[in-house]
C-alpha cells in the first residue's frame, strides 16, 4: 500500500505523527507538505494528494488541517475521490466498509495523536465490503459523472 499525506499549518504536527505511524506499520508514504506551522492555504495541499490518489499513483490519502473540514471539502472536488472526515474509530471502520473511502481527513484541533493513530490504523486495515454498498458507490459515481464540468 502507498499513502499520500498532506496537511496545512493547522495539521502539520499531527501529520508528522501519522507519518511516524506509517513508518512503524511499514507502509510507504509520500509527504506532500506543508512542512511548517506558518499559515498556508489547505486547498494547495489537498489537491495534489487527491489528484495522486484519483490517478492511482497512491492507494490512499490522508489529509489533516485544523478541523479536517476544509481538506475534506477540497479533496471531494476531485473526481474519483471519496473522502471522509473522521474523528472516531467506529466511523473510520464504517467509512471503509460501506463507502470505500480512499482519502481520510482529520482535525488536529479536534482530536489528539493517540486517537488519530488508532483511526488511521483502523481505516488502513479495514476492507470494503462490496455487495449492496457497491451499488451505492456506483450511484455516487454516476452523480459525479453527471456534474463534471458544471460550476
Amino acid at each position: 500500500m502507498r499513502v499520500a499525506l498532506g496537511a496545512d499549518h493547522g495539521g502539520f504536527r499531527l501529520k508528522e505523527e501519522i507519518k511516524s505511524l506509517l513508518e512503524e506499520m511499514n507502509i510507504a508514504c509520500e509527504d506532500f507538505g506543508c512542512d511548517c506551522e506558518t499559515s498556508v492555504d489547505y486547498p494547495d495541499y489537498a489537491l495534489p494528494v487527491a489528484e495522486k490518489v484519483a490517478a492511482g499513483e497512491f492507494d490512499r490519502g490522508i489529509l489533516i488541517c485544523g478541523t479536517g473540514i476544509g481538506m475534506s471539502i477540497a479533496a471531494n472536488k476531485v473526481p474519483g475521490i471519496r473522502c471522509a472526515l473522521v474523528h472516531d474509530m467506529f466511523s473510520a471502520k464504517a467509512t471503509r466498509e460501506h463507502n470505500d473511502t480512499n482519502v481520510l481527513t482529520m482535525g488536529e484541533r479536534v482530536i489528539g495523536p493517540g486517537l488519530a493513530r488508532e483511526i488511521v490504523k483502523i481505516w488502513l486495515e479495514t476492507e470494503f465490503q462490496g455487495g449492496r454498498h457497491q451499488r451505492r458507490i456506483d450511484k455516487v459515481t454516476d452523480i459525479e459523472a453527471k456534474h463534471l464540468g458544471v460550476k
